[in-house]
């Protein structure tokens, strides 16, 4: 039986919704009681700066930019060789009651915690040790996924005057939306909008004019080391700039355009009603693939990351986006509903790219020594080379393979069957402006980072304010990912990027179990406890497979080195963490107030405070 696309796109709708409205609701409530009266840290450490009161829908773009890199499109469609059932199955179930759940809490122990760093959190909730190895885990995964991202993006736009003209021109809008929205009509968030969506959607069609213009193609054209410096600029100026001016617009902007394509994706599978060509479960299911030599356990788990359960939104989740919320209510669409909005686009490229005939999937996914071997005959690649004006043999990554889809299913609408070579472009782009989101947010996290860990050498470093601090710490962080970018060994150690991903992602779930007994709802642990103990078990076992039976038979000692420093790191934290689970479940007494119980009482302090009282 052959299953339709459509039936899987009302599947995952129907599964979200109901997620969002029930569990993710349950959790704010009962768990985690939000308290709309509560003072956020972007009121009560306001500086202009990084601590900005922003809109909640500017908020969300902002997160769901930033946490939305190239996992969410590429992780489903390498997963695809396993077929497309373990693919959907975790994406709705690890996202609905591990990656959300993720999000949300850690969101929610930033937020109370002044808008602190994962590790800071750790440092007061677990223990001083689990602190320290938390911002080492940090550190170590930022630096790989700014510089695994930077490649793929600067692969993407080298020697592409379309490609450049759309991305770079995002940059300029977003600055001018933000003085827009800051000084020449604040507040006028809704406005600036459409001002700004309509700016970045005429430099999307402006880009095939500027590809075939003699006179401006050259300025936009540059080699793929100039993509690379480029890109590592940028990445600084986004670390250094107030938030207001580029960051928060240009994700916020960047989101409606990631979200409306996947949206008109969805309407274009409604409409062509594809048939998913790769089977529920494939042959590879328990190894030997030519994409991923794994079985589907536990590599299911890793290659999927970010639209199931990424430790890298942790380090989004308590470092931008805390500093920006206007209120404790706004943590449930923000970190629970970013994260299903984020599962629902993973849905939609595994449809796209389960759309394509399996044995053209793998042409584009594997090498041409390990599609030979497979013993196929490609279907429709060499019609879909000669429409998108590509070679698209061999070039695995999930990138192309995804894009091929998505534009052969937006070719197949009515009137659209002679732009598949303009939809195959676009969707390219598509995907480079998700992962240049997650690059900005990045280097600026890995500053706040960066000057925590020296602000214990130096004081001064520790001070978000302290410029010399900023400039020196932005550097550093931009340094360290361009040196491997430049180098061009990121290659080398981006495998690790999967697993060290999960095992921040276990970490995060551990610290949160943490906040939970302390704060009086240990009864209710479980809902962070399970999903943590689910993922460092199959994250370890990813572990185990790579050193042993990928690293260590091929030679490459620096990946083992790297997969054991991690690990360790991150033993110690759930170690710690573990204990500090059984330490405070005997002594932190339950809180069984509801939560219009603790917004009441924190509605009369405010009153007998003399402060106005409003739902902030």
């Amino acid at each position: 039986m052959v299953m339709n696309g459509l039936y899987l796109v009302i599947i995952t709708i129907c599964v979200l919704m109901i997620a969002y409205r029930l569990y993710g609701s349950w959790i704010a409530a009962k768990v985690l009681t939000l308290n709309r009266y509560k003072e956020t840290p972007a009121y009560e450490l306001e500086d202009g700066h990084d601590y900005v009161p922003t809109d909640k829908w500017v908020v969300f773009g902002h997160h769901f930019a930033a946490i939305a890199g190239a996992g969410p499109l590429v992780g489903p469609v390498i997963a695809a060789q396993f077929g497309f059932m373990p693919g959907l199955l975790w994406l709705l179930f690890g996202s609905v009651f591990a990656g959300a759940v993720h999000d949300m809490v850690v969101l929610a122990a930033s937020v109370r915690h002044d808008g602190k760093s994962l590790a800071e959190i750790a440092r007061e909730e677990v223990s001083h040790t689990a602190g320290v190895a938390a911002l080492w885990v940090m550190l170590l995964l930022l630096v790989i996924t700014e510089a695994g991202m930077a490649v793929v993006v600067a692969n993407s736009l080298h020697g592409s005057a379309w490609g450049t003209f759309t991305v770079g021109m995002t940059i300029p809008i977003a600055i001018f939306i933000g003085i827009y929205v800051k000084y020449l009509r604040p507040g006028k968030v809704q406005e600036a909008t459409v001002i700004g969506v309509i700016m970045i959607l005429a430099a999307v069609f402006l880009g095939p004019l500027v590809r075939d213009s003699a006179a401006l193609a050259p300025f936009f054209t540059f080699n793929l080391t100039q993509i690379e410096i480029m890109l590592g600029i940028y990445g600084f100026l986004a670390s250094v700039l107030p938030v207001w001016l580029l960051l928060a617009p240009r994700d916020y902007l960047s989101t409606y355009m990631k979200i409306g394509t996947i949206a008109l994706l969805a309407l274009g599978i409604i409409i062509v009603a594809p048939d998913i060509r790769m089977p529920a479960f494939s042959p590879f299911l328990w190894g030997g693939g030519p994409v991923l030599t794994g079985s589907v356990i536990p590599y299911v788990f890793i290659t999927i990351a970010c639209g199931a359960i990424s430790g890298f939104h942790s380090i989004i989740s308590t470092g931008t986006t805390p500093k920006m919320i206007e209120n404790e209510r706004q943590i449930l669409p923000i970190g629970y509903g970013a994260m299903l909005t984020e599962t629902f686009i993973s849905v939609m490229a595994l449809i796209a790219a389960t759309s394509l005939h399996p044995s053209d999937y793998f042409a584009i996914n594997s090498s041409a020594q390990a599609f030979a071997a497979l013993g196929i005959q490609v279907q429709d690649l060499p019609a879909l080379s000669q429409m998108v004006g590509e070679e698209l043999m061999h070039r695995p990554g999930g990138a192309v393979s995804l894009a091929v889809g998505m534009a052969d299913i937006f070719s197949k609408i009515p009137f659209m069957d002679h732009l598949m070579g303009f939809w195959y472009h676009f969707c390219i782009m598509f995907e480079a402006l998700f992962i240049l989101t997650l690059i900005d947010a990045g280097c600026r996290v890995g500053r706040y980072l960066l000057q925590e860990l020296l602000g214990k050498v130096y004081k001064p470093f520790g001070q978000r304010d302290w410029w010399p601090g900023i400039i020196i710490c932005s550097i550093l962080i931009t340094v360290s990912w361009m040196y491997l970018v430049l180098q061009g060994n990121i290659g080398i150690i981006w495998p690790l990027f999967g697993v060290s991903n999960q095992l921040l992602a276990a970490t995060g779930l551990a610290i949160g179990t943490s906040f939970l007994f302390r704060h009086g709802r240990g009864r209710y642990a479980w809902v962070t406890m399970l999903p943590c103990i689910f993922m460092a078990v199959l994250t370890v076992m990813a572990d185990y497979e790579n050193v042993f039976n990928s690293y260590l038979p091929q030679g490459k000692y620096s990946l083992v080195v790297v997969s054991v420093v991690m690990f360790v790191l991150v033993a110690i934290v759930l170690a710690e963490s573990v204990r500090s689970w059984i330490r405070l479940s005997k002594t932190v007494p339950q809180d069984y107030r509801t939560q219009d119980e603790i917004e009441e009482q924190t509605k009369k302090e405010l009153e007998e405070a003399g402060k106005t009282v409003s739902a902030l």
